[in-house]
């Protein structure tokens, strides 16, 4: 485990980038043209999953956040990122997160946890947070997911053949297949903790099609190709976002020496860790006036945002 002395003191290394030409542009008419794209994005990704930088959590969540915006829109609910961020950190203890907040929830549990697709780990999520009933069909899903973890034919292949399979099984049971093949493929990759991708792209071109652009649904014609280039482009997107972490808290780590309050070091290690602190954080160490003074300071110093633009219940992040 990395000390805060070293997260803020050594050398960062360079974020991995996505080559242009793994970058889908255009029409992609072949899956084996789409599965290139995808698995050259997502090498990159790999190495910048296992560099482990100090603001992987707070990228986590941020790409967390992002998936649960889509699937909440897939919902036909209105709740855009904000909002959703809002609702998160603001609500009071025991407060009923509701539907949409339970989604981010999903999300954000996915982005912090380790890798395990077995029912005891998926069963409390479906329940929980999809507000679905567990039964054979789900079950038996779940299981062939965990033997597909281990077999040695590329992710992006399992995690689309398993979305499928969800979809099959249960159709109302749609979200959870997107949940489900991040897990899958961050098993696939023995990542730690998996990376929430491919429900952040379901609006996107890539899964549209004929003349009318209609979604395409899981295990339709065209599925396997859509899963592809959305893991393409996610993966792009992903370290695209990596970088700018990067930049933003290396700013971090050049200010936070000369952060005086008590409870700074907290402070710090929250921002690298979630995608918000609420304005009002207050620990045995900093009350709440002293973190907002030390949030005020930070956001003078170029080393957080305030997320919100409101002059009051703020949010700050990297």
């Amino acid at each position: 485990m990395k000390s805060r002395a070293d997260l803020l003191m050594a050398a960062p290394s360079p974020v991995p980038k996505i080559p242009v030409w793994a970058r889908p542009r255009g029409l992609m008419l072949h899956d084996a043209d789409a599965a290139y794209a995808a698995g050259a994005a997502l090498n990159s990704l790999d190495n910048l999953v296992r560099q482990d930088f100090s603001w992987a959590g707070a990228w986590r969540q941020r790409l967390a956040l992002q998936c649960a915006a889509a699937a909440v829109n897939l919902t036909g609910r209105r709740e855009d990122e904000s909002a959703l961020r809002d609702a998160h950190f603001l609500r009071g203890m025991g407060d009923d997160p509701g539907p949409s907040g339970h989604l981010l929830m999903a999300w954000r549990r996915l982005a912090s946890r380790t890798t395990n697709c077995d029912a005891e780990s998926v069963r409390p999520v479906a329940e929980l947070h999809f507000g679905l009933h567990w039964d054979h069909a789900l079950a038996e899903v779940v299981a062939n997911a965990e033997d597909m973890g281990v077999s040695s034919r590329p992710g992006p292949v399992l995690a689309a053949e398993i979305a499928a399979a969800v979809y099959r099984a249960r159709p109302d049971a749609e979200l959870l297949g997107f949940w489900l093949v991040d897990m899958l493929l961050a098993q696939k990759f023995r990542w730690p903790v998996p990376v929430p991708l491919l429900m952040g792209q379901v609006s996107s071109a890539v899964f549209k099609s004929g003349e009318n652009r209609k979604r395409i649904r899981p295990g339709g014609e065209g599925w396997a190709r859509a899963v592809f280039l959305a893991y393409a482009t996610a993966a792009a997107e992903a370290c695209d976002l990596g970088a700018d972490l990067a930049q933003r808290a290396a700013k971090l780590a050049a200010v936070a020496p000369k952060l005086r309050a008590k409870g700074s070091a907290d402070v710090v290690k929250l921002l690298l860790s979630d995608d918000a602190v609420p304005g009002s954080w207050s620990s045995p160490k900093l009350s709440a006036r002293g973190a907002r003074r030390l949030f005020d300071r930070l956001g003078e110093l170029g080393a957080v945002r305030e997320l919100t633009g409101r002059p009051t219940f703020r949010l700050y992040g990297l």
